[in-house]
């Protein structure tokens, strides 16, 4: 069996600020194949961020605390690295797309020269040879003018257009691994759309695995072989795409597919989950969803599920599932 290019396992963030201590993100795991892309989804607050910044090293210590866990990249623990070490992978052999590309650009350096930067730490290549691949590069995310916008500034572009130079520095060193965090959230219906289309095809030219961070199950399911759903810091299901679309079986998982809206459904109010979720400093000694879900019982609100597999490559967290109809589960509020 092949081995995973990332694994997480166990891993928990807190944030010590306010004189709360927040558990952000509660013993998660997940495995990442190469060539896989894998969805990691949940409403805002969930944890989905945390966890790539986590996985990059890039969380501030303090206020945040990586408490327990590993994160596993080609046989290395990334969490006991140096930070030395770190920055020869953070950009080399895995890159990441910010959510906002206007703050994670430089703005006082050209686009050009943000790549080439990169190109010249991990890669070695300075003049003439460096700029002509970051032209490639540009080229390579389909901008418009590659070797004109090179010499541009980020302000000087399109939100569009910007997206594209970070997705063409996350590649400009053939990463093993690419974090898409939100790559999509700030761009009109068109852009994002073009935009997934080039991931999917340079993920498909480049075999590098793809890990999307996404709120958005529509996005997950055009773009993602496996998905991982998180509610307040936990993983609630995981598994094969067609298997989670297919046969949702967390109440939440539900929830969030039955809020989609859909252009064949009758003119009213749309699907909601009732309840509010609960704050991280907050104590629950049983299920995280307990308070909102339906089907809970005293069980539910006093013993914390674990992953358990119910089907092939399907695992829940819950301890009512499997249950027949459960896609029917009424989630109006």
């Amino acid at each position: 069996m092949a081995e995973p290019v990332l694994s997480l396992r166990g891993l928990d963030i807190r944030f010590n600020s306010d004189g709360h201590r927040s558990r952000v993100v509660n013993g998660i795991g997940f495995d990442l194949m190469a060539g896989q892309t894998l969805g990691l989804v949940g409403e805002s607050g969930c944890g989905k961020s945390v966890t790539s910044l986590a996985i990059m090293r890039l969380l501030a210590s303090p206020p945040a605390e990586i408490a327990a866990g590993e994160v596993i990249f080609e046989k290395r623990d990334l969490l006991k690295l140096s930070e030395r070490d770190m920055r020869e992978l953070r950009g080399g052999r895995i890159g990441m797309i910010f959510q906002e590309p206007m703050t994670s650009l430089n703005p006082v350096y050209t686009c050009g020269a943000q790549i080439i930067e990169s190109l010249q730490r991990h890669s070695g290549l300075t003049g003439r040879p460096a700029r002509e691949r970051a032209i490639e590069l540009l080229e390579l995310v389909r901008l418009p003018s590659p070797e004109k916008r090179v010499d541009d500034y980020p302000h000087q572009l399109s939100g569009g257009q910007r997206q594209r130079v970070m997705i063409a520095l996350a590649l400009a060193n053939d990463p093993a691994v690419l974090i898409a965090d939100e790559p999509t959230t700030a761009l009109d219906v068109t852009i994002q759309s073009q935009i997934l289309d080039l991931l999917r095809d340079l993920q498909e030219r480049t075999g590098t695995a793809v890990l999307m961070i996404t709120h958005d199950l529509g996005v997950v399911a055009e773009t993602c072989q496996a998905v991982v759903i998180m509610y307040a810091g936990t993983v609630v299901e995981r598994g094969r795409v067609e298997s989670i679309f297919g046969d949702p079986q967390h109440p939440y998982t539900i929830g969030l597919m039955a809020a989609v809206p859909r252009m064949d459904t009758r003119r009213g109010r749309l699907a909601a989950i009732p309840g509010s979720v609960p704050p991280p400093w907050a104590q629950v000694p049983g299920c995280r969803f307990a308070a909102r879900c339906p089907l809970a019982d005293d069980r539910c609100r006093s013993e914390p599920p674990g992953l358990r597999e119910i089907a092939p490559g399907h695992e829940i967290a819950c301890w009512k599932a499997p249950i027949e109809g459960m896609s029917e589960m009424e989630t109006h509020s």
